[in-house]
C-alpha cells in the first residue's frame, strides 16, 4: 500500500467554501461502518457509501485515516455496513462521537464473519474487503458482499448536516 503526498491547491481549484456547498446539496443515507479489533468492537458513522456492481455484489465505503476506527478497519478482512433506520438517531449521535466503547449501549449481534451488526438497522451487510486506495485523507475500501438483510424499516436520510425521515419522502410525479 503508498501513501499519496497532499499537494497545495492548483489555481483550477474550486474554493473549499463552495465545495462544501455543492456536498451539502448531496443527499445520503446515514451508515455506520463496524469491525473488530481482536474481541473488540468498533465502528463509525459514514455517509460515503456506494454500490459499485450488484454482478459481482460490490460496495465501496469511504474512511477518514486520522479516525479512531481506521487503523482496526485497516487491518480487518471483513467489515460490517448498517443502514441506520428512522428510530436510530442515538445511534448516530453513539457513532459519531469519540466513546471508547461505542458498542456498550448498542444492541448488536455479530455477522457469519464476525463483524458487528447493529440490530434495528432498515438494512444491514458484512462484506470482506478487497481493494483499499489511498486518496489523500481517506482510503476508498472496495469490497464484496457476503451477507445481507433488509428489513421493512424506513431509513434515516442525511442533506445539509440535518437528519430526516426517509419514510415521508415525497415522490415526484412523473413526466
Amino acid at each position: 500500500m503508498t501513501d499519496t503526498m497532499l499537494t497545495p491547491p492548483q489555481l483550477n481549484d474550486p474554493d473549499p467554501a463552495m465545495m462544501r456547498g455543492f456536498n451539502r446539496q448531496f443527499v445520503t443515507g446515514v451508515t455506520v461502518v463496524t469491525t473488530r479489533e481482536g474481541e473488540k468492537a468498533r465502528g463509525l458513522a459514514v455517509n460515503s457509501y456506494a454500490t459499485v456492481s450488484l454482478d459481482p455484489p460490490l460496495i465501496m465505503v469511504c474512511i477518514q485515516r486520522t479516525s479512531s476506527t481506521y487503523p482496526a478497519l485497516h487491518a480487518a478482512t471483513h467489515l460490517g455496513v448498517n443502514i441506520l433506520a428512522n428510530d436510530q438517531r442515538d445511534v448516530v449521535s453513539v457513532f459519531s462521537s469519540k466513546a471508547e466503547d461505542k458498542f456498550a449501549t448498542i444492541d448488536w449481534h455479530e455477522g457469519p464473519h464476525g463483524s458487528p451488526l447493529i440490530d434495528g438497522s432498515a438494512a444491514m451487510l458484512e462484506a470482506e474487503i478487497r481493494e483499499r486506495f489511498q486518496a489523500k485523507t481517506h482510503t476508498v475500501f472496495i469490497c464484496r458482499v457476503r451477507h445481507a438483510d433488509v428489513n421493512d424499516k424506513a431509513p434515516m436520510v442525511y442533506k445539509a448536516a440535518r437528519f430526516y425521515d426517509g419514510d415521508s419522502l415525497q415522490e415526484l410525479p412523473p413526466e
